[in-house]
């Protein structure tokens, strides 16, 4: 039996356990924003590993619980007091409700991740960098779909963010090379570069216990780096063959001939956090059509997109509001792209309104052109799953939850119709890819980030609507109150955006692009096979150590 899957007699084995649980958390964690040390995270799960690999069951479900929930507070530790900001409640309160959300959508997933990484090696199977990354795409999974969904600080999101502000050491590279590793998610989505990064990891580990004094591995080191290796060649050179046939090129189908589209982002960069109290309806409206004009002073935009909210009124129901619009609009020909509330009569089933978080279509005269109602609510926020928790119900005046909205068609905009996510939709993949497979020319994504005074939570969010584009290879225009906002071509890279927390517009063109990728084809079908792998491994270490 070798050292890696036997009880040690070490008394400091324990603390030592604790310190690579400790170590793996502060590198993942230091992979993303702010500190974004993304080779970090090539190597920061390699000590997580090594300690799943010792001692009993008991212990590995306690370490790998222990690392998720570190690694979840690490990359949201503005979550608490935001909680307790958004909901005027005490800080406490607001630890506790991340601590649970952590515990069921973080930490219980790693610690199914231990289960399956722990059989597979225990089954005696390889190459186990390949078992034990379909193992942790097991648990990103997980994380994504289980419940309302987790994605936040997945393994793969520490490969994107790369182009405007590119480091000068970087800027002779063709297409910022460094992108090339994130390509694979055309074909695989995020958890595509996750089994890439992880397969890495697990082949480091592999060699560190190999080599050390409790575990000789033979041969078994040499091939568990060539298999990784390979994997990683393989991962690069479709990534530079793609980024160099992808460049600024349109790939347009049907009819239609449009070419580069003018457009602006308007960020106000304004707290919303009251939107809907009486008193403020219809602020602000001012400051997106001063931020609309000055955009215009050199090249009028042909669509000029504004955040979520950015309308604080019924726009539908407001044809002065609309007017006021229109006075800025007809000037530059342009259409607008902007969030606000929407609100139908009363059903049958219902005494009251119902309301949606809407992204609408002007026309440049204000004429309404089309909407979409957001359909993936976030719990708690703009919908409430459970009744008891009334002190969560913030009261905004006229609107107080949110109902899921209906298919509604694309907006037919001047670049193509138009697939829009709202808000955290951007965040799951599924989400975007339903849009594109719908016939979305390019992506949308409106969002109000006031709430979160975080530029932590800022960058980290922007590199995850990132690869959305990436993986269908559409343009990306995101619009935020507090940013960042920009524009984001298909290959990842970053064309133009504002920095956070600050007043002010982008400027960039846009493509309308109507290929298919693998992944938009075939959605998360890899990530499936990978927990299918992974459970199968599983059963078989079960049925090879039962008692013959």
């Amino acid at each position: 039996m070798t050292a890696g899957n036997r009880q040690t007699s070490n008394p400091y084995a324990g603390a030592l356990a604790l310190a690579q649980i400790g170590l793996s958390a502060t590198l993942f964690v230091w992979s993303f924003p702010p500190m974004r040390m993304r080779p970090l995270a090539w190597i920061a799960l390699v000590p997580l590993l090594i300690a799943l690999r010792t001692g009993g069951w008991r212990r590995t479900l306690g370490l790998a619980g222990l690392w998720g929930m570190l690694a979840a507070y690490g990359v949201t530790d503005w979550l608490p007091p935001a909680i307790a900001n958004y909901y005027h409640q005490p800080l406490w309160l607001g630890m506790a409700l991340f601590l649970t959300a952590a515990f069921l959508m973080g930490a219980l997933d790693y610690m199914v991740f231990a289960v399956l990484y722990r059989s597979a090696t225990r089954a005696g199977v390889r190459p186990m960098a390949l078992l034990a990354a379909a193992a942790w795409v097991t648990a990103e999974l997980g994380r994504s779909r289980i419940l309302s969904g987790n994605p936040w600080g997945l393994i793969g999101y520490t490969q994107v963010g790369f182009g405007v502000g590119v480091p000068p050491s970087l800027a002779g590279l063709p297409h910022y090379a460094p992108l090339a590793v994130s390509q694979v998610a055309d074909l695989a989505g995020v958890y595509g570069v996750s089994f890439v990064v992880v397969a890495v990891n697990a082949a480091l580990a592999e060699c560190w216990l190999s080599f050390s004094r409790r575990d000789r591995g033979g041969g078994a080191p040499v091939r568990e780096l060539l298999t990784a290796g390979l994997l990683v060649v393989a991962a690069v050179g479709y990534g530079l063959v793609r980024l160099g046939t992808i460049g600024n090129a349109t790939a347009l189908a049907g009819a239609a001939n449009v070419g580069p589209v003018p457009i602006a982002v308007a960020q106000g960069n304004l707290d919303l956090g009251s939107r809907w109290s009486s008193d403020l309806y219809g602020r602000n409206l001012d400051v997106y059509l001063e931020l609309t004009e000055q955009s215009a002073s050199s090249t009028p935009p042909r669509i000029v997109f504004w955040p979520e909210n950015a309308m604080t009124f019924f726009v539908d129901e407001e044809p002065l509001y609309r007017a006021a619009i229109a006075r800025t609009l007809a000037p530059l020909h342009a259409q607008l792209v902007a969030g606000a509330p929407r609100r139908e009569a009363a059903r049958r089933d219902a005494r009251a309104p119902v309301y949606f978080n809407s992204a609408f279509l002007l026309a440049s005269d204000g004429t309404i052109l089309g909407h979409y109602d957001k359909q993936h609510l976030l719990p708690f926020a703009e919908y409430f799953p459970l009744e008891s928790l009334d002190f969560m119900r913030r009261t905004f005046g006229r609107v107080r939850e949110f109902s899921a909205g209906r298919a509604t068609a694309l907006l037919p905009t001047a670049a193509g119709p138009a697939g829009v996510v709202i808000c955290n939709e951007a965040m799951f993949p599924r989400v975007a890819r339903r849009r594109v497979t719908d016939g979305a020319a390019f992506l949308i994504n409106l969002a109000n980030d006031s709430w979160i005074p975080s530029k932590e939570f800022a960058e980290h969010q922007f590199d995850i609507v990132a690869m959305r584009a990436i993986e269908l290879r559409r343009f990306l225009v995101r619009a935020s109150t507090s940013g960042p906002s920009g524009v984001i071509a298909p290959s990842g890279r970053t064309v133009a955006r504002t920095d956070p927390f600050q007043r002010g517009f982008v400027r960039a063109s846009i493509e309308p692009r109507f290929e298919q990728t693998w992944y938009a084809r075939f959605g998360d079908l890899p990530a499936w096979l990978c927990t299918a792998v992974a459970f199968v491994t599983t059963v078989l270490a079960v049925v090879r150590r039962r008692p013959r």
